[in-house]
């Protein structure tokens, strides 16, 4: 069965090309079930993503400002909205999955319809500031279909976007001469909750498919210099660039991190050199500037105007230590926390990962040299740090509105900065390589595939339900058992592109520090 599945990762990357379209085809087949197996509006705020979609699809950019009651983690306020005009039904989204989210014990079942008149009415949505680049791109087909059906098409076609950037991750990391090692990091960082938010209509999900592609291709440049590869890792990160920048503000950070990082981990100064030397660096380059800009002066010009009633208690100190308690918990929602943050996990996927990611973290720290060692253990003082820091200057004007995946488009750095270390420095023998790839890509694609079905077993029987979700109470379009095998047989399948086999002439080894890096050509032929 290995040797069959060796064959034919082998066969999957005799071009970029072929390696791209399969491991498009497997992400798409993973988080594609994710888009159809989940309720209608059963993800964070997807009510107002939806809403802001089929709006800016319909050329309604911008509208008046709506100021709503709500209620946040017990807090009070009036948030500012942005009115709409839309079928009337759309209105009914923010109450659909109201009967059934925190309340685990309850199946989709009792969700109320969406109704199907066609009356424009006003809505209104949280997500009326944000650039509209995202939804945009999402809410087009929401024009080919009403109803429900229009909405999962919003959601396939976030899920083919986010499947996309998670592809042409991949081929980058195959470019290396382990490459089986490589993969197996886009693969760890490719967390059941990147999967799972890529599927729905949320900026969230291309958020961290682009975080991941930036990081591939980051960590290449500076870790696997090869002159002939560099303008299309430069094409991948600019592309991964503009999709992140564009998303959300926070983008701007999240890209900047990465390349503080990676600069960190640059050894010797031709590799920076012949880099900078590149006209399509500075092309890129200026398409990020002009991105970054846009994205800037959207915010400025859509401030945030919701006046919340934050409690006095509420500290700067206060939020810092209540954020730093509750590391645990946002890694876990890294990982896998579902719904509206009220479907935990099975316990087998937070164990598996959290196994995986440690394994690598620890290696890379045997294995890097100082400023390696120096930047993985940055990173994981960051992964604790920023949210707290995040967090506490914000409290006070916002309350306590800090998620884990908030940080995903950052912190998938980690797993990916941790295997490219071990692949450039780590000796080839000596270790079982081949095995603990095999182990981990094993374990992880058993544990994505338990977290999908404890998911879906929640939203059919509810949480006390029968652990075989028969007879469901819920079930998705084409049934639960259609979405629970597609879902495995991908999440078994996704291995291929991690069984190639390792390449003996491609990326050199890295000098160690203080050799002259050496500024000629590489020898290196492209691949085919």
């Amino acid at each position: 069965m290995i040797s069959a599945l060796t064959r034919l990762a082998d066969w999957s990357a005799r071009t970029p090309k072929r390696l791209w379209l399969i491991a498009f085809a497997l992400f798409f087949a993973l988080t594609g079930s994710w888009s159809a197996a989940s309720p209608i509006g059963s993800s964070p705020d997807e009510h107002a993503h939806f809403i802001r979609a089929a709006a800016v699809a319909r050329g309604q950019i911008g509208g008046p400002e709506v100021m709503v009651p709500h209620t946040v983690a017990g807090i009070d306020g009036h948030f500012a909205e942005t009115g709409v005009q839309l079928p009337q039904w759309y209105r009914n989204l923010p109450t659909v999955h109201a009967c059934y989210s925190w309340q685990e014990a309850k199946p989709a079942s009792c969700a109320p319809s969406l109704g199907n008149s066609e009356k424009i009415a006003q809505a209104t949505t949280a997500a009326g500031r944000y650039h509209p680049a995202y939804y945009l791109a999402t809410g087009w087909p929401s024009l080919l279909a009403d109803g429900p059906k229009g909405l999962y098409l919003m959601r396939f076609m976030s899920a083919l976007l986010c499947s996309a950037l998670l592809a042409s991750a991949v081929v980058t990391a195959a470019e290396w001469r382990r490459r089986s090692l490589a993969v197996l990091g886009v693969l760890a960082a490719a967390t059941p909750m990147t999967l799972y938010m890529s599927g729905m209509v949320n900026p969230s999900g291309g958020e961290i498919a682009a975080g991941i592609l930036v990081w591939t291709a980051l960590l290449s440049i500076v870790l696997s210099p090869d002159p002939v590869l560099l303008n299309r890792r430069l094409a991948r990160l600019g592309v991964g660039g503009l999709v992140l920048i564009n998303i959300r503000p926070l983008g701007l950070i999240w890209f900047g991190g990465a390349v503080v990082f990676c600069l960190l981990l640059t050894q010797g100064r031709g590799v920076l050199g012949s880099v900078l030397r590149r006209k399509a660096l500075w092309l890129w380059t200026a398409l990020l500037g002009l991105a970054t800009a846009g994205a800037l002066l959207w915010a400025a010009r859509h401030p945030d105007n919701s006046k919340i009633d934050i409690p006095a208690s509420l500290t700067t100190v206060v939020a810092a230590k209540r954020t730093l308690g509750n590391t645990e918990v946002y890694i876990k929602q890294m990982l896998g926390f579902f719904g509206w943050l009220d479907t935990p996990g099975p316990a087998l996927m937070y164990l598996v990962w959290t196994a995986v990611l440690a394994t690598l973290v620890a290696l890379a720290l045997v294995y890097g040299r100082k400023r390696e060692v120096v930047a993985v253990l940055g990173m994981l003082v960051a992964v604790v740090m920023v949210p707290v820091l995040a967090q506490a200057s914000q409290a006070e004007r916002i309350g306590m509105v800090w998620q884990g995946r908030y940080l995903l488009p950052f912190a998938v750095g980690l797993p990916l900065m941790a295997v490219l270390i071990c692949a450039t420095r780590a000796p080839e023998r000596g270790f079982p390589w081949r095995r603990l790839v095999g182990f981990c890509i094993g374990g992880l694609a058993l544990a994505n595939a338990a977290a999908f079905y404890w998911t879906l077993r929640r939203f059919a029987v509810g949480t006390g339900g029968p652990w075989l979700a028969t007879p469901a109470h819920w079930a998705p379009p084409g049934g639960w058992v259609l979405w629970t095998g597609v879902y495995a047989v991908a999440a078994l399948a996704v291995v291929v592109p991690a069984l190639v086999s390792d390449r003996e002439d491609a990326a050199p080894r890295l000098p160690d520090p203080g050799t002259p890096s050496p500024g000629r050509r590489s020898r290196v032929p492209e691949p085919a």
